[in-house]
């Protein structure tokens, strides 16, 4: 029994003394690897990029839907309105049976296409939304 309390002390010290030398010496040094920067930034861009892309490739964005009507008619005479009053936004007409959609405008963000839809009330004061559509933009403009 005596020798047993004699071992445990024994024990105990060294223990203890290999956790305090092992406690100074904990300290790793990581050498990266310069190119690792360079790596995680091209992903970065990939997944910037790869984010605004439908699975086909084309632009994800926004634009503004002026009307949804059956009339054909209808349809293209809001177009004919929204073109003269605005000729600087580029106006989609699209037929999703039973209804024609007027679509205005290739916008990235949905701020910029509720700036501009705040514009066009004068116009269309009811009826306009901001909707998710593929856009026609280019990469380049993407990634400013």
């Amino acid at each position: 029994m005596k020798n047993n309390n004699v071992c445990s002390i024994a024990f105990f010290i060294a223990a203890l003394i290999f956790a305090v030398g092992a406690s100074a010496a904990d300290t790793i040094v990581v050498i990266k690897d310069p190119r690792l920067d360079i790596l995680s930034q091209k992903q970065a861009f990939i997944n910037k990029r790869t984010s605004v892309l439908t699975s086909n490739g084309k632009v994800k964005g926004f634009r503004i839907q002026i009307t949804s009507t059956n009339s054909r008619d209808q349809a293209f005479n809001a177009k004919a309105a929204v073109q003269s009053k605005f000729p600087d936004q580029k106006v989609y007409t699209t037929y999703q049976a039973p209804l024609f959609k007027v679509r205005v405008g290739d916008f990235i963000k949905r701020e910029d296409a509720e700036k501009y839809r705040k514009l066009m009330l004068s116009i269309f004061p009811t009826g306009m939304y901001v909707v998710e559509d593929v856009i026609e933009v280019s990469l380049e403009d993407i990634d400013q």
